[in-house]
């Protein structure tokens, strides 16, 4: 038995899944020789679900390319199981419904009920439509086809519809998630005057090939411009999903969750943290992240120990104008959120004096 375990470890170190299914299977068959039911149980159902969803690396590689320019028309990620996200109630229910469907697809299918394998994410840049098509991706075990719109899409007539269906030939011919982000690219409204004859005949392309790979696979797509979709595009999701910018209670955790590694002050300070969520209201994720990561990065520069309220607000301001702005601005921003002008005065290195004098200015 000791010698499976060894094996199964080292399989795992060098992401060989054949030799840890393998020795996996026999210490399964030990334990149940042992007497040991429920953990040999336990194992071969974990070997059933996993094996369902292992492709072969030399598979995931070989991605298709366009004709003409010979670049990669999809990048292929292995779920790690690293992706932290925060979602309100109802999105959250929604992300998991759609989750769940997928895990109990044999379930649905032997009871003929259509299992939901096909997800529009939609909404503003930033929002984390493709954060959640990771997570999917880390939940189900499945690898992530992520097509590539640049290699895709083709200046040479014809080849858009041939790189379209490719890329759905490929993800077609193995256990994954097809995710197409910017969708719009492909999928626009035939009806759009500005559009070729040739994007146009794409959509066709895309609506009988979604039909053909919906049927067995899992698609998701993410758009920002969900105005210029086709129509016939929303009839081919059964699931359809709009991602808006968190809320203020949404945004503390996410302070929170970004902030984890560090010391911060006013992160136990409940007054002081709503006071950073509100003033963070409007920006998404991705906004939320980039402000945090600067506010990390000039506090690790000044060595300091502590990251305060208005080491974060500075930068919220420098976000907020992108970085067009003069001292007396930004006293003026600190003063008005509640920030001492002694601390204004040291945060900025001037003298109290100066801080004093901008504001009976105003």
């Amino acid at each position: 038995m000791y010698t499976e375990i060894i094996k199964i470890i080292e399989g795992g170190l060098k992401k060989d899944p054949k030799k840890v299914f393998s020795y996996a299977k026999l210490l399964a068959e030990k334990l149940l020789n042992d007497g040991e039911d429920k953990m040999a149980a336990t194992i071969q159902s974990l070997i059933n679900q996993k094996m369902v969803n292992t492709v072969s690396m030399d598979e995931l590689l070989a991605t298709p390319v366009d004709q003409e320019s010979g670049m990669g028309i999809a990048d292929v990620f292995i779920p790690t199981e690293t992706t932290s996200i925060i979602l309100p109630e109802l999105l959250n229910t929604k992300v998991n419904g759609f989750i769940n469907s997928i895990q109990h697809r044999k379930l649905l299918d032997s009871h003929g009920v259509t299992s939901s394998n096909t997800l529009l994410l939609y909404g503003m840049p930033g929002v984390g439509k493709t954060k959640i098509a990771q997570y999917i991706s880390e939940k189900t075990g499945l690898p992530l086809v992520v097509a590539r719109l640049d290699g895709i899409v083709s200046s040479l007539l014809g080849n858009t519809a041939k790189n379209v269906r490719k890329i759905f030939d490929f993800a077609d011919s193995k256990p994954c998630i097809l995710f197409l982000d910017e969708f719009d690219a492909i999928a626009k409204a035939r009806d759009d005057q500005h559009e070729l004859g040739e994007l146009k005949r794409v959509i066709n392309s895309l609506l009988q090939n979604i039909d053909a790979f919906a049927s067995n696979n899992i698609l998701i797509a993410a758009t920002n411009h969900q105005e210029l979709l086709d129509k016939a595009i929303w009839r081919r999701f059964n699931t359809v999903i709009e991602i808006s910018p968190p809320s203020q209670e949404e945004i503390e955790k996410l302070l929170v969750l970004f902030f984890k590694n560090f010391k911060i002050s006013f992160l136990d300070d409940k007054k002081k943290l709503e006071k950073a969520a509100n003033l963070l209201l409007g920006k998404t994720p991705a906004d939320i992240k980039t402000v945090v990561n600067k506010t990390i990065t000039q506090s690790l520069i000044e060595e300091k120990k502590l990251i305060d309220f208005e080491d974060l607000a500075v930068h919220i301001f420098d976000f907020n104008t992108h970085g067009s702005y003069t001292i007396e601005d930004l006293i003026k921003y600190l003063n008005d959120n509640g920030i001492p002008q002694s601390q204004i005065a040291e945060k900025l290195a001037i003298s109290i004096r100066q801080v004093r004098n901008n504001l009976n200015e105003k």
